[in-house]
Parts: C-alpha cells; structure tokens; sequence
C-alpha cells in the first residue's frame, strides 16, 4: 500500500517515464515520438527525483535535486528543438496525416 509522499512521486514518476517510453515506441513519426518523450520523461525524472529529495530530507541533497530539476528542464526541450530541427532539414517526412507544416513555405535560413 502506498502511504507516503515519497511512494507516490516515485510511483508518478515511474507512470511517467513509462508512458513517455511507450510513446516513443507507438507514435507514428519522429516529431510526435520526441514531443513524448520531451514532456512525458521531464515529469517523470522530475518526480522521481523530488522523491528523492525528500526521502533523504537533507537540504544539501534538496538543493542538488533542484539544480538537477532545473537542469532537465533547460536541456530537454532544447534538445528537442534542435533534434527536431534538424530531422525537417534533412528532410524527415511528417507523419501522412499531419495537418500543418508551418515550415514548408519558410525560406532556409541564410548563413
């Protein structure tokens, strides 16, 4: 039986993770699969690792598990992004039945 607050982050941070690993396997193409992933696995190891934090309730451990939150939360969706980016470059198709592509009719980045 769950009871406290730590089982119930980690059990949320473990749905989480697992949804955004099934997403990545069942989605249809790259864009939707890393749109999963992004947000579904930022929850889950944010959860997962405020558990943490307050499973060992020392504020040395709090603070580096708010650091490393902070962390996850600046890195993932720029990575995302530039995953993302750079897949419609080289010219990864949508998904056949994508309504929009706000790309498509944008000139290319001049260097």
């Amino acid at each position: 039986m769950i009871k406290t607050p730590v089982e119930w982050l980690m059990l949320a941070g473990a749905v989480f993770m697992f949804l955004a690993a099934l997403g990545v396997v069942r989605l249809p193409d790259l864009y939707i699969r890393m749109h999963a992933a992004t947000k579904s696995g930022t929850l889950g190891v944010t959860c997962a690792i405020f558990a943490v934090a307050l499973h060992f309730g020392d504020f040395a451990i709090a603070v580096r598990a708010f650091l490393i939150v902070v962390f996850v939360f600046l890195t993932a969706p720029v990575a995302a992004h530039l995953v993302g980016r750079a897949a419609y470059r080289v010219g990864v198709p949508l998904w056949k039945r994508s309504i929009v592509d706000e790309w498509r009719h944008r000139p290319p980045d001049q260097k």
